[in-house]
């Protein structure tokens, strides 16, 4: 399988300090990948030059086959690019802000109608867009980078600021790109997103990569193997399953009948993330 993104010592410097330090990874084609980290870590700044709208310090980078210094220009049709803030025009309605990006990009304008229903835009298709809420915008946002149909689409916070229920309406929309074959590549400091969308992850911290490697592994690796039980006098523990006093004190609880429920209790992404790091995601 080709690598939609490869990188190699990308690095980034401003006014002497790397926000960029170094990033060598691959992103296989076809796969959610995440970049994970707190806000200031280096995540917009790694996809603007991947997305060749920022020219890199040092090191290099390929997007589907395509150096993102040198063959920009052919580069920009391959990709859809999503960044966290909006810049929609709030009086044209959903299909006229399509219809004129369409126009501009020289993207067939028939493609509108079909994009706002796969983003379930359609019964709003005519609304100004003033009138959508931040859910609906973002949607609108998506839509309107994949009009060119790109092989791959990078999202930048796409759910930041959204409640439960339309950022569920996001993911959605992520794992149904994902099983058409397109390769997203996106930048989020909500980890469990991360854990529900995300074929492999990387952790960012002050420019650097610390950990790369799909969320389980990183749970095994980084992680300790927990359950927690609940008893039938309504009384939770926690038991280690590789501490053999544990093991024993589980078993007889179970030979008991004594066990009502027993779930797994393994570390999250950010508690794995904090342990790496020494720090939170809000920091």
């Amino acid at each position: 399988m080709m690598n939609a993104v490869e990188t190699e010592n990308l690095t980034r410097v401003f006014n002497g300090l790397h926000a960029v330090d170094g990033l060598t990874f691959t992103v296989r084609e076809g796969e959610v990948f995440g970049l994970l980290g707190p806000n200031g870590a280096g995540k917009t700044t790694t996809i603007r030059m991947l997305t060749g709208q920022l020219r890199p310090t040092a090191g290099r980078a390929r997007v589907v086959g395509y150096d993102v210094v040198s063959e920009r220009d052919h580069l920009k049709p391959q990709i859809g690019v999503v960044f966290e803030y909006q810049n929609l025009y709030e009086r044209m309605s959903g299909r006229e802000n399509l219809a004129f990006s369409a126009r501009l990009y020289g993207t067939e304008v028939d493609r509108v109608d079909e994009i706002l229903e796969q983003v379930e835009l359609g019964k709003r298709a005519g609304d100004p867009v003033r009138h959508y809420s931040n859910g609906m915008k973002q949607r609108l946002l998506i839509a309107r980078s994949l009009l060119h149909r790109p092989r791959i689409l990078f999202l930048d916070e796409p759910t930041k600021g959204l409640d439960p229920t339309v950022a569920r309406q996001i993911r959605r929309l992520v794992l149904d790109l994902a099983d058409q074959g397109v390769t997203v590549f996106l930048t989020t400091h909500y980890m469990e997103e991360a854990d529900q969308l995300c074929r492999r992850v990387a952790f960012l911290d002050e420019g650097r990569i610390v950990a790369l490697d799909t969320p389980q592994r990183l749970k095994v690796t980084y992680g300790q193997r927990h359950v927690k039980a609940t008893l039938d006098d309504e009384e939770c523990l926690t038991f280690s399953l590789d501490d053999p006093n544990d093991g024993r004190r589980l078993g007889e609880l179970a030979a008991a009948g004594r066990i009502v429920t027993l779930h797994s209790a393994e570390a999250t992404l950010e508690e794995i993330f904090i342990r790496l790091t020494g720090k939170g995601l809000a920091e």
